[in-house]
């Protein structure tokens, strides 16, 4: 499980990455009607983006580590 919860952070946090290159905070300086997208539609992504890899870094750091779970032991 740690593997794929890996790769989901790293798909994660790319995305993040991405979003905050396009910086949809420009969007506000157009005139509504050159909006490709609403900004808060973006910053609702954002959060929930943020959400997500906080309960994927939460859940790592919560798992138990395979070595410890192949031995026997619980940390």
């Amino acid at each position: 499980m740690s593997d794929s919860l890996h790769d989901l952070e790293i798909q994660v946090a790319a995305e993040l990455a991405l979003q905050a290159r396009s910086h949809p905070e420009d969007a506000l300086n157009r005139p509504v009607t050159e909006w490709q997208f609403d900004p808060a539609d973006a910053q609702r992504e954002q959060v929930g983006l943020r959400s997500l890899l906080g309960a994927i870094e939460a859940l790592e750091r919560d798992a138990p580590r395979a070595d410890a779970v192949d031995s026997g032991l619980d940390t």
